[in-house]
C-alpha cells in the first residue's frame, strides 16, 4: 500500500467515521467506453427479455410475476428503463 493509499483510507475512515460520506472525483470515461457500456446494458436487458419470454408458468409464479406481465415486460422497447 502506498502512502497515498493510507492517507485517503485514514480520510475516509474518518469521515465515515463521523457520519460524512466521502466520494472521490473521478474522472469521466471516454465517449466511446460510455457508448458501449450503454451498449452492453441494452443487450443484457434484450436477453433477460427474451428468456422471460420463455418461462413456464411455474416459473413465473416462482420469480412473482404472472403471463400478462413477463409479456408486457418483454414488449418493452430499448428506451423504455
Amino acid at each position: 500500500m502506498s502512502t497515498i493509499d493510507a492517507i485517503c483510507s485514514t480520510e475516509a475512515q474518518d469521515a465515515s467515521s463521523a457520519g460524512v460520506k466521502v466520494r472521490a472525483a473521478q474522472p469521466k470515461p471516454h465517449p466511446v467506453l460510455r457508448l458501449w457500456a450503454v451498449y452492453l446494458h441494452w443487450l443484457e436487458k434484450r436477453e433477460s427479455r427474451w428468456v422471460l419470454r420463455g418461462l413456464t408458468d411455474d416459473q413465473l409464479r416462482d420469480i412473482g410475476l404472472t403471463r400478462h406481465e413477463a409479456a408486457t415486460e418483454a414488449k418493452k422497447s430499448f428506451f423504455w428503463d
